[in-house]
């Protein structure tokens, strides 16, 4: 089984306190999934210096692109036709993390594949 890994540009809206992000600009964020580490879990990664990364169900991910959706810390719900919202709740705050449906979509559809792998020895 191999690690996914794939880059989706993002608009973040965030009350925390996260240095060099500007919320106008789209900033490349990195969708990760691990099938060996947790096959059940993906990983979305901030970059800069407010660098964070947090890892939560993918089925969590998936639901959320159909209805709003929630866990623990993180909600995910369809935004309109295009896009789709990941929100984060941290001791500093709020983050949103907009994506377009189908960078998310893509991402998903080669997590399953990935854990279709064989495994080979």
């Amino acid at each position: 089984m191999s690690v996914v890994e794939q880059y989706a540009r993002a608009h973040i809206v965030t009350d925390a306190s996260v240095p060099l992000i500007d919320e106008l600009e789209a900033i490349p964020v990195t969708l990760r999934y691990d099938p060996e580490r947790d096959p059940r879990s993906v990983r979305i990664g901030l970059p800069g210096a407010g660098a964070r990364e947090w890892t939560f169900d993918r089925a969590l991910l998936e639901e959320g692109l159909r209805a709003p959706t929630g866990s623990g810390d993180v909600r995910v719900w369809p935004c309109g036709r295009v896009q789709a919202v990941v929100e984060f709740h941290t001791a500093e705050g709020v983050l949103v993390v907009q994506f377009e449906r189908q960078a998310l979509l893509r991402f998903l559809r080669r997590t399953y594949m990935a854990a279709a792998e064989p495994v080979t020895h």
